[in-house]
């Protein structure tokens, strides 16, 4: 029978199969996240206090802010907010 991983040409040995099945650590690691997070995070809460907070961070740019904020939204560096321009 040939050999699994047979050597290179220049006689350097082949590669060696080598594999790690992680589901169980994955596992055990997403349900010590959810203990940690508790039962009372409620993950729509979090999304609607980081809209919030974005709509505050780009609230009241004066004009060479909001001109710098809508290069970076036109090169796609972020999404537009608020019908293309930061808040009022």
């Amino acid at each position: 029978m040939a050999p699994h991983n047979p050597p290179h040409p220049d006689g350097t040995p082949g590669l060696v199969d080598f594999s790690v099945d992680l589901t169980a650590q994955e596992v055990q690691r997403q349900a010590q996240v959810l203990a940690a997070l508790g039962p009372d995070w409620d993950p729509m809460e979090v999304m609607r206090g980081e809209e919030a907070a974005y709509d505050l961070l780009y609230s009241g740019l004066d004009e060479e802010q909001q001109r710098l904020y809508d290069d970076l939204v036109a090169a796609g560096v972020l999404p537009p907010r608020g019908g293309g321009h930061a808040a009022a």
